[in-house]
């Protein structure tokens, strides 16, 4: 039996201790190594989904785990949630240990910062060395190398005890190397006489090292390095944030009828079968069907639909929508883990554990980099040793090379391009999660557009009024808006809104009375007035003329709901009302077009409503008529064809498919399920802003490229200096405070980056 039959048992485990993507691909390596076990292991989410057959059981998967230098543990049993008194809990319990880390994580780098940066001015300011002010230096140094260093040695000492070498190899080489060098000049060298400073003569000699220290160094990457990870655990801790927003929307109580009397439940209570109350402006709390009454259901946040849903007894309706009209009793027929809305939430999750992290750019280096340093230091050490020039010049070129190499602007390469790069974003609008998002921004060619609320406003809006030959369109408007006013339906409400922001104050019908699933009637200025659906006017026997039939007909043609007006028993005018596409959208999708992506509209909406706004923005491929979970479906269809994706969304029932997308761009006045699932984040909700999201990000991937090279570029430079004996601390001081500055003037370029057009 594979592990992928369908007898395979399944579990998803909760890895600790993990450093980069190259301790993730190593512990996925040893597990599927396992007879009869297939595993995936992602960094981003620090979870391990496993399925295992044959005689191995879970505890075997934790011991092989903890074998290979990291802790493995089963997830928290859930507690009762929204909705579902046995499905996804709080998750307080598997949040505690992500926040003892992240707190440990703040105490070291605030700790490191505090400490390094009196070392640091010391070392480069020649007017800061009083007479023992190494001393000083190491004694705030020392903390920081400890201490606030301690994750770094932990992880290499892990690595070194399975072959393997990591940037956290490097760090810690490197800077114990500096640290415990200075400790030997300090204590046995000349590097401790009172009144001792650094040389500043740019000359080239042997020097046996003794009055040589290097604690700036130490503390300076140290802290650099610290503030880097602590930035980068903040955006891992919110892995998990779509998945507890999108049970967020599920209604807390609700009210059940039980023996002809109302009882308030929590949501967790309720059972297939039971019949409950919604009352107007709640939403549902489960699945079920329609029992008793009639109302307009809101199903945009799930399903795309902007168009509200007409239902009736008989009709099935969906958890976490919400009632915009009239008294309903719903028999529940799925609870728990059953829901649409929990089906959604595990297709997140699906799509985030699926998803391949980045690895990072630094470890694939430092793979290379760290065996060939520490095989170059002994390398130097044995060749000084065979040619007699004795153990202390012999062990000075060795260390000097392990120090050269210790990478300090390596610490600042990727940390100082994120920060300008997202706080440029951040001023317009344009918030990044980490650095594993810049290189799907590279690779997108292909960009999947949510219509509602994203090309389009996301509310319905008064669009144009046809009228007969002989009616006034300010008297249609003030009539016709005058008793929509008096109606909750989200269509009555964009014909009021509409009709007010034209002709300003209207009047206060005498009389008004709802037509379920029809319309409205009521008399207005003494008037009579039919606003709603053309058989509300054939149920009065008034006949609509043809020119406003015409009318009617092409707006539903455009996908478009058309709104018949009539008074006194003749019809007035057609009125239309759609989901207005934003002003800004078909300047967005040619700027789009123009970064080398595809665009392709992808709605939960009607064909003729996705054709309509397709055309009205420049797109040319269209998927309509789509499921949440279809979309999702839709991503891995395109990714199976090659294609790298990327998605902006904005509603709940985008959230798995920003999630499986390579690059998940989420409209910030979206839901929160949208948000914390997508990569980038669009703080305003104009689409323009997706094509400076993607160049910025381009724009920022590329400097810290530019960063990693020069930073490697300057260390190897000198390491044949160090090797040969002839590096005195100002040519190291020198190559590493320039490789820094190089790094941080090139990382500052990004302020400049402007918003097209």
């Amino acid at each position: 039996m594979t592990p992928t039959s369908p007898g395979a048992a399944r579990v998803e485990l909760a890895i600790g201790g993990m450093t980069c993507a190259s301790c993730a691909a190593r512990i996925e390596k040893k597990l599927n190594r396992m007879e009869g076990v297939e595993a995936t292991v992602n960094y981003a989410t620090e979870k391990a989904r496993v399925a295992y057959a044959g005689e191995v059981s879970v505890d075997d998967l934790i011991a092989t785990v903890e074998a290979t230098g990291y802790s493995a543990r089963r997830p928290a049993p859930p507690g009762p949630g929204p909705g579902n008194a046995d499905g996804p809990g709080d998750g307080r319990a598997e949040d505690e240990p992500a926040d003892t880390e992240l707190r440990s994580l703040r105490q070291r780098l605030v700790t490191a910062a505090v400490l390094a940066v009196p070392v640091i001015a010391m070392a480069m300011v020649p007017a800061l060395q009083f007479e023992y002010w190494q001393w000083l230096s190491l004694t705030l140094a020392a903390p920081v190398v400890t201490y606030a260093a301690w994750p770094f040695h932990r992880a290499a000492w892990t690595n070194a005890r399975h072959g393997a070498a990591t940037m956290d190899t490097l760090i810690s080489v490197g800077t114990s190397a500096a640290f415990l060098w200075s400790l030997w000049a300090l204590f046995l060298g000349t590097a401790g006489t009172p009144g001792m400073t650094h040389p500043f003569e740019l000359t080239i000699g042997r020097s046996d090292g003794a009055g040589n220290i290097y604690l700036e160094a130490a503390a300076g990457v140290t802290a650099f390095i610290l503030a880097g990870r602590y930035f980068e655990a903040r955006s891992k801790r919110k892995a998990g944030a779509a998945l507890k927003a999108l049970m967020e929307l599920g209604a807390k109580e609700v009210t059940v009828l039980r023996d002809g009397r109302e009882i308030t439940l929590p949501t967790a209570a309720l059972r297939a079968g039971d019949r409950f109350l919604v009352r107007p402006g709640e939403k549902i709390a489960t699945d079920g069907t329609v029992v008793e009454g009639s109302s307009a259901v809101d199903v945009s946040m799930l399903t795309g639909e902007s168009v509200p849903v007409e239902v009736t007894a008989g009709d099935s309706v969906t958890g976490a929508t919400l009632n915009a009209g009239g008294r309903l009793v719903v028999e529940a027929t799925r609870v728990g883990a059953d829901t649409q809305l929990a089906r959604m939430a595990a297709l997140v999750e699906e799509a985030q554990s699926g998803k391949a992290s980045a690895q990072r750019l630094a470890d694939r280096i430092s793979a290379v980099f760290v065996p060939v340093v520490m095989g170059l230091a002994l390398a130097t050490l044995g060749f000084w040793l065979g040619s007699g020039a004795g153990l202390s010049a012999a062990f000075t070129a060795a260390v000097a090379v392990l120090i050269i190499a210790c990478p300090c602007a390596l610490g600042l390469a990727t940390p100082t391009a994120l920060l300008v790069g997202t706080g440029r974003g951040a001023q317009l609008g344009i918030l990044i999660k980490g650095p594993e998002v810049l290189e799907n921004t590279r690779k997108a060619d292909t960009i999947l557009l949510d219509k509602t609320g994203t090309v389009t406003t996301g509310r319905m809006t008064l669009l144009k009024v046809h009228t007969t030959g002989s009616t006034d369109e300010t008297e249609v408007l003030r009539l016709a808006g005058a008793l929509e006013h008096s109606s909750e339906h989200p269509i009555a409400r964009a014909v009021a809104e509409g009709a007010a922001a034209r002709v300003g104050t209207l009047p206060v019908p005498e009389d008004f009375a709802n037509v379920p699933g029809l319309g409205v009637q009521g008399v207005v200025d003494g008037r009579a007035v039919l606003v709603g659906r053309e058989k509300l006017l054939g149920e009065r026997a008034v006949e609509l003329p043809e020119g406003l039939r015409s009318a009617r007909e092409e707006a539903e043609r455009e996908g478009r709901t058309a709104i018949t007006v009539a008074w006194d028993g003749e019809a007035r005018a057609v009125l239309e009302v759609a989901d207005a596409v934003k002003d800004t959208s078909a300047e967005a999708v040619r700027r789009l077009r123009s970064l080398g992506l595809t665009p392709v509209l992808l709605t939960g909406d009607n064909k003729a409503v996705a054709e309509s706004v397709a055309a009205q923005v420049g797109i040319d491929e269209v998927v309509a008529e789509v499921m949440p979970q279809d979309k999702a479906d839709v991503v891995r269809r395109l990714q199976a064809e090659g294609r790298s994706v990327a998605m902006v969304g904005d509603g709940v029932n985008d959230a798995a498919a920003l999630a499986q997308a390579d690059l998940g761009l989420a409209m910030g006045t979206g839901t929160d399920a949208a948000i914390e699932a997508g990569d980038l984040t669009l703080v305003r909700g104009d689409l323009r802003v997706a094509a400076d999201a993607i160049r910025l990000s381009r724009r920022t991937l590329g400097t810290i490229r530019s960063n990693l090279f020069w930073a490697f570029a300057y260390n190897v430079a000198a390491l044949p200096l160090a090797a040969a004996g002839l590096l005195n601390p100002m040519i190291a001081g020198a190559a590493m405070a320039f490789s820094s500055v190089f790094v941080v003037g090139n990382s500052l370029r990004l302020r400049g980056f402007r918003a097209a057009g």
